[in-house]
């Protein structure tokens, strides 16, 4: 049986994150994705890539309008394994601590941590002042995983994509769905270095 994970893109940078999630989970033929794209999200990735909203909701298995409040993600009676929200804004991360669910992103993200599941927020910023701090902290007491885009160095990446990637790897361990996206660590053969 297929399992469903809601994927969340918020207006934040680092759009690439989350299509990049929806590309790998393509490949994953018993996780259906249900994608919620935002408006600001749409702006970034004409800002960042070279791609179309459309090509990026064509990632998806599902997509439904942040407007409509209605969907079945809004309600805790439609199974999900849980929900990522990549890249998560600032201003995204607050509305979830604060439980103010006024779009399906935010209504979504909230029946996830009511009902037990498993909600990651991959946030975009730097730096944190006191106020964004108290948000994420507010939303990790919820039960929210925060896991802000941070580069492993210890995988000698020698692109952006093995950058990405490793991220990407990280959400998908949170999650508990198999890949091969990055090396882990114990596995990897550092290179000699001379005295």
């Amino acid at each position: 049986m297929r399992q469903r994970l809601i994927v969340g893109l918020s207006g934040a940078s680092g759009v690439v994150y989350g299509i990049r999630l929806l590309e790998v989970l393509r490949r994953h033929p018993d996780v259906e994705t249900h994608l919620i794209l935002t408006k600001p999200a749409e702006r970034t990735i004409a800002e960042e890539t070279a791609l179309s909203p459309a090509a990026v909701r064509a990632l998806a298995g599902v997509v439904h309008a942040p407007s409509d409040i209605g969907a079945a993600p809004a309600s805790g009676s439609f199974p999900t394994m849980g929900m990522v929200v990549v890249p998560c804004s600032i201003r995204t991360a607050s509305a979830i601590a604060y439980c103010q669910a006024d779009n399906l992103l935010t209504r979504a993200a909230d029946v996830t941590l009511k009902e037990g599941r498993k909600l990651v927020l991959v946030v975009r910023e730097t730096p944190l002042h006191r106020g964004h701090l108290k948000a994420l902290l507010a939303a990790a007491e919820n039960g929210a995983t925060i896991l802000p885009p941070m580069p492993a160095f210890y995988t000698h990446p020698e692109t952006v994509a093995d950058i990405v990637d490793h991220t990407v790897a990280r959400v998908l361990d949170q999650l508990g769905i198999a890949h091969e996206l990055s090396a882990r660590w114990g596995e990897i053969r550092l290179p000699s270095h001379p005295d």
